[in-house]
């Protein structure tokens, strides 16, 4: 027996009655049949609806959903008597997400493929994005190009065409399609924008999908991977930018759109900062290798700096100690090192036995060795003393 698909007789339909057909364990859960049902089974890249079946003795969830020879095999929380009769409820804000983003697909995928004659090869409906692969590059400028496009087939709210042409009219059809098609095919037509092979559940009318927002476009095998969003998350999403840029803004003592100018101050005068620091640390460093000239093997701590700073300083205090240069930076149990040999001399024991010592974890080569340690600081003047 096949299962009655409601979902495409109305996509909108959100609750129907049923008759429990079979009701089988199944891993976790039961897997249960009905003879008609509005839950759409996961197949062509869209997820499958979850919601719950309503009985005379409480509900049951319906967590998956799929398809097998025709009969929709629903994947349910408790077992369900055979003949009895269920309330099917839809959650309906995710069958209707799946919707927006598979129709708004649609539009930008027939408005790709017509422009620059390549193929939708890769379509998936994660939850957060939209994945959709085409086998010929395009530029992020030509996704753009293609995204303002088809939010014009989104205002221009056509109606969505459905059809299930006969073995002699689908010869005739200009379609697009990613497999050889056997038996009723189901063509989904969004006017001016697509015509596809699709079984998936659709908006009625283009203008639902609300907004098509592409969010990258990168290189992928020999084509290129559009990750995209549309309706109830492209407006979560734009909320969630502006949200951030108006943050930042008032941080910045700027307005949203003008973040951008204000960060590129700021990072023109932070790298200014920079050469400023390092032309001080210059000097200090300086002075701390004078401090330790002629004495051969140095310990010396110093407070926390970073890893390119260490180095340097340790690389200076080497030149003028004509020894070992030992250099830790940081605080109490846990330290960064820097080791330099002012004679490139082989530290790689020293650093194996100082690391399995001191907790530690780095290396180097030819004189030269960077690493952290967790230990206490007489810990580490002890393990130098020996």
């Amino acid at each position: 027996m096949e299962t009655e698909k409601l979902y495409y007789k109305d996509p909108y339909l959100r609750e129907f009655f049923a008759e429990v057909f079979s009701c089988d364990p199944a891993g976790d859960g039961w897997r249960v049949v009905l003879d008609q049902t509005a839950f759409y089974p996961e197949g062509g890249g869209q997820p499958a609806d979850h919601g719950v079946l309503k009985t005379a003795d409480g509900e049951a969830q319906i967590t998956d959903v799929h398809e097998k020879n025709g009969v929709i095999f629903h994947t349910c929380g408790k077992p369900l008597k055979i003949g009895e009769a269920v309330t099917g409820v839809i959650d309906w804000p995710r069958r209707f997400d799946h919707m927006q983003q598979h129709s708004g697909e649609h539009i930008i995928s027939g408005i790709l493929c017509k422009l620059y004659q390549c193929d939708n090869v890769g379509f998936h409906l994660g939850a957060e994005t939209v994945t959709i692969d085409y086998n010929t590059e395009i530029t992020w400028e030509q996704a753009l190009e293609a995204e303002q496009l088809a939010n014009e087939i989104v205002w221009m709210d056509r109606l969505t065409e459905v059809v299930y042409p006969s073995a002699g009219e689908l010869p005739a059809l200009e379609y697009r399609s990613k497999k050889e098609l056997a038996g009723r095919v189901r063509i989904v037509t969004f006017p001016e924008a697509d015509c596809c092979a699709c079984c998936g559940t659709h908006v009625n009318r283009a203008g639902e999908v609300g907004l098509v927002k592409v969010l990258s476009c990168q290189k992928f095998r020999e084509g290129v991977r559009l990750e995209i969003v549309c309706g109830g998350r492209a407006l979560s999403y734009l909320s969630g930018v502006y949200n951030q840029a108006k943050a930042i803004g008032q941080r910045l003592s700027v307005k949203p759109l003008e973040t951008e100018g204000a960060v590129d101050r700021l990072t023109v005068e932070l790298n200014a900062a920079k050469e400023r620091i390092a032309g001080l640390e210059q000097a200090v460093f300086a002075s701390i290798a004078a401090e330790q000239a002629g004495k051969g093997d140095v310990l010396l701590f110093e407070p926390h700096m970073r890893s390119d700073s260490l180095r340097r300083l340790a690389d200076a205090v080497a030149k003028r100690c004509g020894g070992l240069a030992a250099v830790f930076s940081g605080a109490e149990g846990s330290w960064a090192y820097a080791l330099v040999h002012s004679g490139g001399e082989d530290i790689s024991a020293l650093v194996k036995e100082l690391n399995e010592t001191l907790h530690g974890r780095g290396g180097g080569r030819k004189g030269f060795a960077q690493g952290s340690v967790a230990a206490e600081q007489k810990t580490i003047e002890h393990f130098f003393e020996r």
